[in-house]
């Protein structure tokens, strides 16, 4: 770990006078940051007002001063609001990629390294000026040799290096404050950073993207009025992506959409229809429908771009959340509650009797409303709330199912304001269901339930067995962790090792001392004087006061 630290000790700097400089400067000494800067960093002041700006503001700064990872990992957050407060989240849905456009000769040098071939081979074409730049890449416009006109997407130069060793720090920090923080670890930090971590690589993997297009695309290939742009793959690899060029117009460009005369009654009913499709039929969807990703062209078709973020659900949990949608709206305060305590992670504390009472309230605010008054939206908002108040833990694909519905939703409240999402979310919410009750399927529900009974049973005898025998050989043991006694215990290790250094020095200093002014009281020629003692005494304590260092800093507690 200590190596780690070594190794990125100037980007640990960064993020640690980051912290500092936006007022969080006790929280980098309570992670022991704070002794990575000279003096502890306390020659870095805070920034003028800053203690006049939110938390939440504070905290967008900082990850937008740091760069792409942590922009990235912000925007994850405010997919978490069942971990993360709705003040915060507000502002972490305000982050800006502040990127400049790299050079055409990096771009032009990535995609002959990657393609193996010149770029006036494999284009006819190619806009040096990008059309579009992000964080991870960037994207150019192309024309092939057949003529088709493509878009090109280069990954950023070195980027990879860059987040591997964010990503190193975040594991790192995230291990240091569930040793500290109660909160860290009923949340899970740890697990949070890795769920992080790998939707970032993949997020790095152009194919990845583009074998989620193929998917979706495979979603409506019965369906004329959704188009996904085809992949062309022998132009592309991990870090190179060519798809077809498409043009369009907005779907929030009203203006546009009313001049040329497409209907937007039928437009918010398509766009709906494919979202609820790919999320309750199929399974997995779009996680980033903004307007910026979903164009509209002739006939009122639907045109849906970049598929770098996608959410998946399984069968389970689309039939508890399709379950849970209309429970609510039947005002079953009990399978509600049984619902969430299926889906979530419920910590062991749990107030069972308040989480029925706060369900129940979150059912009155809907129960008997009509469907035109209820805004799905709020729904999704008010149920993140309650499991956050209840410390729940919501599985990341579904946050993030709940960030794609108010994306829709708000997607939709600009096109067709009249129009209600729930119109159509209900009638695949009872298809759901009424698929969950055939025959068929509950059949092998239950074959699944016996097959997992049957392992379980048959593995308890052998289970018993070893129990057992660890009782009689007296190797049973009980672990008992407290963290703050851990955490007392780590204070004091590093106030006995700060203390130890003082000794050290003073006594170094003490001893430096006498040599000198017996060396210059001394009249006579003593052979001992004779001896180059005092540069002899510096050297060997020297040594020892580095010795000293090495191992308080390899104990990782000073």
């Amino acid at each position: 770990m200590l190596n780690k630290r070594i190794r990125h000790f100037n980007r640990y700097q960064d993020i640690i006078r980051a912290m500092i400089h936006h007022g969080f400067g006790s929280i980098a000494e309570e992670l022991g940051l704070a002794d990575m800067l000279p003096f502890g960093g306390k020659w870095i002041f805070e920034g003028k007002h800053v203690k006049d700006k939110p938390a939440g503001e504070r905290i967008r700064l900082i990850l937008e001063e740091l760069g792409p990872t942590y922009i990235k990992l912000g925007q994850m957050m405010s997919t978490r609001p069942d971990i993360v407060p709705a003040s915060i989240i507000h502002e972490l849905e305000n982050l800006q990629d502040k990127v400049k456009e790299f050079s055409f000769d990096e771009v032009k040098a990535i995609i002959e390294d990657e393609l193996e071939l010149p770029l006036e081979e494999l284009f006819a074409e190619f806009n040096p000026v990008p059309i579009a730049a992000a964080s991870i890449g960037q994207v150019h416009k192309a024309v092939l040799p057949s003529g088709d006109v493509v878009a090109v997407k280069v990954q950023r130069p070195n980027i990879t290096k860059t987040i591997d060793t964010d990503l190193e720090i975040l594991h790192n920090l995230a291990r240091m404050a569930e040793k500290r923080y109660k909160w860290a670890q009923d949340y899970g930090l740890k697990d949070i950073v890795g769920e992080f971590s790998m939707s970032l690589n993949m997020e790095l993997d152009y194919g990845v993207e583009g074998r989620n297009a193929e998917k979706i695309a495979a979603q409506f290939k019965e369906d004329d009025t959704i188009r996904i742009p085809a992949v062309y793959w022998e132009y592309s690899t991990k870090k190179v992506l060519t798809m077809e060029f498409v043009e369009g117009i907005k779907i929030n460009d009203v203006q546009s959409l009313d001049e040329i005369g497409f209907d937007r009654r039928l437009l918010s009913e398509r766009f709906t229809e494919a979202m609820m499709k790919q999320i309750l039929l199929e399974g997995m969807f779009h996680a980033d429908p903004h307007p910026g990703n979903v164009f509209v062209q002739p006939g009122n078709r639907l045109v849906f771009l970049d598929f770098g973020n996608v959410g998946r659900i399984n069968a389970q949990m689309k039939y508890e959340f399709a379950s849970m949608l209309l429970a609510l709206r039947r005002g079953n305060t009990d399978f509600v509650v049984r619902s969430i305590i299926k889906i979530g992670m419920t910590p062991d504390e749990i107030n069972y009797d308040q989480l029925k009472a706060d369900v129940q309230e979150f059912i009155d605010n809907y129960y008997g409303q009509t469907l035109n008054s209820i805004s799905l939206g709020e729904i999704v908002n008010d149920f993140f709330t309650l499991t956050y108040l209840h410390h729940i833990r919501i599985p990341s694909d579904l946050t993030m199912l709940g960030k794609t519905f108010l994306a829709v939703e708000g997607v939709v409240e600009t096109l067709y304001p009249e129009y209600n999402i729930l119109d159509i979310v209900e009638p695949f919410g009872d298809n759901l269901v009424k698929e969950r009750l055939k025959p068929k399927n509950i059949a092998e529900m239950l074959f699944n339930k016996a097959v997992d009974y049957s392992d379980f049973f048959s593995e308890m005898p052998r289970s018993v067995k070893d129990l057992t025998n660890k009782l009689k050989d007296g190797k049973f043991s009980v672990q008992i962790k407290v963290p703050q006694l851990e955490i007392f215990l780590a204070k004091m290790d590093k106030m006995a090792n700060q203390l130890s250094y003082a000794i050290i020095l003073l006594s170094f200093s003490i001893i430096m001392a006498g040599l000198v002014i017996g060396s210059s009281s001394r009249g006579g020629t003593n052979i001992l004087w004779q001896i180059p003692i005092i540069e002899i005494g510096f050297i060997i304590a020297s040594v020892m006061v580095l010795y000293l260092l090495y191992s308080i800093f390899r104990s990782g507690r000073f």
